[in-house]
Parts: structure tokens; sequence; C-alpha cells
């Protein structure tokens, strides 16, 4: 793990103990890797409900409750995937925030107005969602890292 994630994995820790709010990650193209930068922290069983590894559709909807109807009308790549993402997250846990990522890490997969690098990001808590898109430049794990560590800067905001 780098030190940016480390660094930004120990601010989480912190953050998310000092409110007393326990996370669930729900993640497609990050394969697990935010869960993974956070369980590294020692002592984030205290903060850390579970993570959702949602690849497929199928598992969106079975395990997030993600509707075929979004994912059809707005596609798996989208801020409205994230956010039913983020929030269905948080309906099947006992987490109290969640964190989501939904993209395209290459090296193929890019579709006109989707290209690869695109990242879309859900952050919930209660009924407040907010999302994000952007799109990270480089290779497979690049785009991937990239992502991660937006994602965690993102919920350090969105917690605060």
């Amino acid at each position: 793990m780098t030190h940016e994630l480390t660094d930004l994995a120990n601010q989480v820790s912190q953050t998310l103990g000092a409110k007393k709010l326990m996370l669930a990650t729900a993640e497609s193209c990050t394969g697990g890797g935010i869960a993974q930068a956070l369980t590294d922290i020692p002592g984030s069983s205290d903060w850390f409900d579970r993570g959702f590894v949602t690849y497929s559709n199928t598992a969106k909807n079975d395990m997030l409750d993600v509707s075929d109807a979004v994912i059809a009308q707005f596609g798996a790549v989208s801020e409205e995937v994230a956010a039913a993402m983020a929030a269905g997250a948080v309906a099947n846990s006992s987490a109290d925030v969640a964190v989501s990522t939904t993209g395209i890490a290459g090296p193929s997969g890019g579709v006109p107005g989707k290209p690869i690098g695109t990242v879309c990001f859900g952050w919930a808590r209660g009924e407040h969602v907010q999302t994000e898109r952007l799109v990270f430049q480089g290779d497979r794990q690049a785009v991937r890292a990239q992502a991660v560590a937006h994602a965690l800067r993102g919920l350090l905001r969105f917690v605060e």
C-alpha cells in the first residue's frame, strides 16, 4: 500500500472512530481495494462493518438492491448506480455510512461518453447521498489505485 493510501486510511480510521460511525463499502471496479486499504489499519473492526464486491449487475441487484431499471436506464457505470450502491450498502448492513465505486478500469470496455478510466463514486449516510464522476488516466492498476484514493478522500469530506 502506498504511503498516501496508508495516510488516507489512517485519517478515515481516526475520523470514523471519533464520530462513532460504522462503514460499509460497495465496490465494483476497485474489486475490494477500498476495503483492503481500510482493514489494513489495526482496530478497523471498531468502525468497519463489511465490504460488498459487486462486480456483476446481478450482484449489484442481489446484494445492494440496485434495480435492473436503474442499470438499464443509466448503465452500470453511472452516478445513479453509484448512488444506489452506496444507499444499498447502508440498507443491507449495520453501517451508518457507505462508499461505492463503479467504473471502467480498462484496458477495454470504454464506450462513447464513458471512456476507459471513468469511475463513478457514491457516498451515503441516512437519506443523504452524494455522487461524483471522474475520468482517471493510466493503466488498469493506476485507474484502480487512483479510484481507491479518491473514494477515501471523498469519504473524509462527506463525513466531516
